[in-house]
């Protein structure tokens, strides 16, 4: 229990991390277009940030406060750009505020630098849309198979062990004993269908456990996006075995005496 408890936690803490850093790299070229604008108008570049910061941008706003206030308490403004880019989860943040140091430092044109900046993000936003929706086929075709193909046919094969269970329960084997030698001998066989079951059960959720990552690999390019899937599929994998394995045991059950 102390080892899922801990699971859970860094995948809760990790998935809002990543969510956090999703929404503020879709506010990103918006917050680049509006400091470029406010350059234009003539604002120094810490009053140019601070007015880009709008109520709509939720927690970003606020982590755009706070640069702003380190810089008015006398941190450098490029430092307190990297720091607030080293409390958000987002590569594009980074590299975005990266780039606006390098240029401040260089002493290029900024205007058009975040100008640019958020034309390309956005354009990335379009190729990453694109990609998503070709790889579609693949997450549901993954999702197909772990969600519904293995527990079907897992509860197939569990009901027929049950089958050979009791066929062979009531076959008497002969006594061999003294006889004459036979290449292949026979001797009763004992499967424990309980056995079988927690067998399929644990291989379910190890299914669904790699799929979930697979899915989220393909889909997102990181394996952690898909932590959101695996209580789905396992619950899903885990009902649907038991619905079908009651159903084929209600539907032919009677033929077989189970």
């Amino acid at each position: 229990m102390f080892i899922i408890s801990q699971f859970v936690s860094y995948s809760w803490l990790t998935l809002n991390a990543e969510a956090r850093g999703k929404f503020i790299e879709e506010l990103l070229p918006d917050l680049l277009q509006l400091m470029a604008s406010n350059l234009r108008a003539g604002y120094t570049l810490d009053k140019a940030l601070l007015l880009a910061a709008r109520p709509e941008f939720g927690n970003f706003k606020e982590e755009i406060n706070r640069a702003g206030k380190d810089v008015a308490t006398g941190k450098d403004f490029n430092q307190a750009l990297l720091d607030m880019s080293s409390r958000i989860k987002s590569n594009k943040l980074n590299k975005s505020m990266q780039l606006i140091v390098a240029g401040v430092r260089s002493g290029g044109s900024l205007v058009d630098l975040l100008s640019q900046s958020a034309s390309n993000l956005r354009q990335q936003k379009m190729i990453d849309e694109r990609i998503r929706s070709n790889v579609l086929v693949y997450v549901i075709f993954i999702f197909a198979a772990i969600g519904f193909g293995a527990p079907v046919l897992f509860s197939l094969s569990s009901f027929l062990i049950d089958i050979m269970s009791t066929v062979f329960a009531d076959v008497d084997l002969p006594d061999t004993t003294g006889s004459i030698d036979m290449p292949i001998s026979f001797s009763e066989v004992t499967i424990d269908p309980g056995f079988i079951v927690r067998y399929t059960i644990v291989s379910m959720i190890i299914a669904s456990v790699m799929g979930s990552m697979i899915i989220g690999l393909i889909s997102k390019g990181k394996k952690r996006e898909g932590l959101k899937y695996i209580p789905v599929l396992i619950i899903i994998t885990i009902s649907l075995f038991f619905i079908v394995r009651a159903l084929i045991g209600g539907l032919l059950g009677g033929l077989f005496a189970l």
